[in-house]
């Protein structure tokens, strides 16, 4: 997939889509690596009970002057208890945004071709 990512024209929005939507099918397959599930947990229970949290995937370079990744990322708002935050954290992809090593979305993956960073490593 990330040798397909890098020879896809920026301008090619349907390439971008596909291979956006084979990166994210990916990343949701993929399980939570058992140490970091234990720390959300952990984390999460440290807030007390059944508090509503909010999940939101992030980017080192969200909003750079010359690339914008505003709304690109994914939010989930009143997330109630420990297992759903697991669900909301796999949901918003893992590490989806900009400089992650499968971007998402076909703007961020076209943003990232046009910028130069490569698709396979993160920023």
């Amino acid at each position: 997939m990330l040798d397909a990512l890098a020879a896809t024209a920026p301008d090619d929005v349907r390439a971008l889509t596909d291979l956006a939507g084979q990166a994210r099918a990916a990343l949701l397959a993929a399980p939570t690596p058992p140490a970091v599930g234990e720390a959300i947990t952990r984390a999460y229970a440290g807030l007390g009970d059944d508090v509503p949290v909010a999940v939101r995937s992030s980017a080192t370079a969200e909003d750079l002057p010359f690339a914008s990744f505003a709304g690109q990322q994914d939010t989930y708002l009143n997330v109630v208890g420990a297992a759903a935050v697991l669900d909301a954290v796999a949901a918003a992809g893992r590490r989806s945004g900009p400089t992650a090593p499968l971007s998402t979305g076909p703007r961020t993956a076209s943003i990232t071709a046009r910028c130069g960073w490569p698709s396979s490593s993160s920023r």
